[in-house]
Order: structure tokens, then C-alpha cells, then sequence
């Protein structure tokens, strides 16, 4: 039986968005993230992380640098109750190189998620902090599309087209229904 998930941006919606973020050192979870996570497992949700990673195509960092961190906040958030159901990255640059179905705002790290763990779209969010995630979430059929203030600042497009706005993602997690 499908499954309802919570697709999440990484940069801006789980950590501090500094700007290509690949080390340890620069990896900062925002304030409630880890208390909205634990809520959100409590009520029953998949948690699936799908970030656009350029940096790697860019040369600012390597896959293994991504790998190495993802494996670190993988373990980080176990170490608190939070295990991810899956992580999908796209590591093609927005201009220059292959041409991709992975970069949001294309859909495709949410519907190969969707394919690999069974998730019901309709059920499920789509929690970024900027107008790509919400046209991702838009594009792969996902049933609520919602925006976070602790990234990107805001666009009228993206306020327009997310079904909420929230001002961080334990407000988000609040709100979501049990399952």
C-alpha cells in the first residue's frame, strides 16, 4: 500500500542555506528542524530529502565531498530519532551539461522516490524555499506544495503557487495531520 511522504529541500529547509554547502563545518541544522523531523515520523510520514546539488557540476565541490557530508547528517539525525527514508540529489548544473529530469524544478527525484518507496503523491508535501521545489512538487503530482521562511527570500510566483507559506518547518510539522 502506497505511502505518504514528506519531500524535503535540503539547503534553506533542513540547514542553514550558506551557499554550497559540502563540510561538516559548514553543515548547521536550523533552529527546530530536528523536533519537526521527529514530529513528522511520529505522525506516520516517509521523510525523503531531494536537493539540487550544482556545486558538484560546478567543481566547488565533489560527489564523495556530498556523499561524505550526507552520510554525517544521515547518522546525525539517526543519532536523534530521525531516519530518512531516502535522499535523491541531482548533481548536474542548471546551464551547462546534460540536460536532466533530476534538477528541480523538474520532477524527477520526487517520482523516482515515489516509484522506489511506494508513496502516494496526492497524500503527500512538498516542503522547499524556493519557486523549483514548488514546481517540482506541482510537476510530479504532489497533493500540497508548501514554502518555508528560512531559506531563499520568497517570491511572489512561489507564494502563489505553494498551497501554504510557513515560517519554518516545525510550524510546517504542526500542522500536518497524523496519518
Amino acid at each position: 500500500m502506497a505511502k505518504s511522504a514528506i519531500f524535503l529541500d535540503r539547503d534553506g529547509v533542513i540547514n542553514e542555506d550558506t551557499g554550497y554547502v559540502s563540510q561538516v563545518d559548514d553543515f548547521h541544522f536550523l533552529p527546530g528542524t530536528i523536533e519537526a523531523l521527529q514530529l513528522l515520523k511520529k505522525k506516520g510520514y516517509l521523510l525523503v530529502v531531494v536537493t539540487n546539488q550544482s556545486g558538484i557540476a560546478r567543481g566547488y565541490f565533489s560527489e564523495a565531498d556530498f556523499m561524505n557530508l550526507t552520510e554525517w547528517m544521515d547518522w546525525s539525525l539517526a543519532d536523534r530519532d530521525v531516519d530518512l527514508d531516502g535522499i535523491y540529489f541531482c548533481p548536474h548544473h542548471p546551464e551547462h551539461g546534460p540536460a536532466c529530469d533530476c534538477r528541480k524544478p523538474e520532477p524527477g527525484m520526487l517520482l523516482a522516490a515515489t516509484k522506489e518507496l511506494d508513496i502516494d503523491l496526492p497524500s503527500s508535501y512538498m516542503v522547499g524555499d524556493k519557486t523549483a521545489d514548488i514546481q517540482a512538487g506541482i510537476k510530479a503530482g504532489v497533493g500540497t506544495n508548501v514554502l518555508v521562511r528560512t531559506g531563499k527570500a520568497l517570491t511572489d510566483q512561489g507564494e502563489t503557487l505553494a498551497n501554504a507559506v510557513y515560517d519554518d518547518l516545525l510550524a510546517f510539522a504542526k500542522s500536518v495531520p497524523t496519518l
